[in-house]
């Protein structure tokens, strides 16, 4: 079989892969939202606007938990156009990763349920373990296909390949410090949280040239 017909091939089984894990995140998204809740019977405006205001925990975990799941997808849709082949231990650890995000609602709702409370700091604990643990998943997947180029594009730069490694292998590393934070701290681990998905978020050079800013 030729080169290039082999490429395409390898091509197709990755972009199952990609439709596969979209519809699991879209799905998992989605389920965010069922945690915000419309208040009912009250009896005026003022009543509704006081009890809107008092799912102030809800609209926090909704927002972190959907950036965090957003940026998580545009990673990983950023990963697999270098990743052009597929095996079954990419299948298995993918598979793995997507448990995660098909988790993370749960500890979303635990979050807004129990944040004014005093197990908010347990909810914090099991919401930015379950980010850590991600992050952990997601690097397995690439570090697994990037090893040696096992299954990276054959005309992707290696280059290329070695920065990214160093710029994901950061990610574990930032949420464990997030969450071991929330044993000292619940806002300062949130906001960890949410500042590293707003760092995730911006393109690969500038949060390159930002990360080596803030080693320097």
């Amino acid at each position: 079989m030729p080169a290039d017909a082999h490429e395409t091939e390898s091509e197709k089984e990755t972009a199952r892969i990609e439709a596969f894990s979209d519809g699991v995140f879209a799905i998992a998204i989605t389920l965010l939202v069922l945690d915000l809740r419309v208040p009912r019977d009250l009896a005026d405006g003022r009543a509704l606007l006081r009890a809107l205001a008092d799912q102030w925990p809800a609209y926090l975990a909704f927002v972190t938990s959907f950036a965090f799941i957003g940026i998580m997808w545009i990673n990983h849709h950023k990963m697999f156009t270098y990743i052009r082949r597929a095996d079954h231990g990419l299948l298995l650890l993918n598979t793995l990763f997507l448990l995660g995000i098909t988790f993370v609602p749960f500890p979303t709702a635990l979050l807004a349920a129990y944040l004014p409370r005093s197990g908010g700091n347990v909810a914090t604990l099991v919401f930015t373990g379950t980010y850590t643990l991600l992050a952990v998943f997601f690097n397995l997947v690439w570090r697994y296909a990037s090893h040696h180029n096992r299954l990276i594009g054959r005309s992707v730069d290696p280059h290329a390949v070695a920065t990214i490694t160093r710029e994901y292998s950061f990610g574990p590393m930032l949420y464990v410090i997030a969450f071991l934070l929330g044993f000292v701290s619940v806002p300062a681990s949130l906001a960890m949280n949410l500042a590293l998905a707003a760092f995730w978020a911006l393109p690969p050079r500038r949060r390159r040239a930002r990360a080596e800013a803030l080693t320097l």
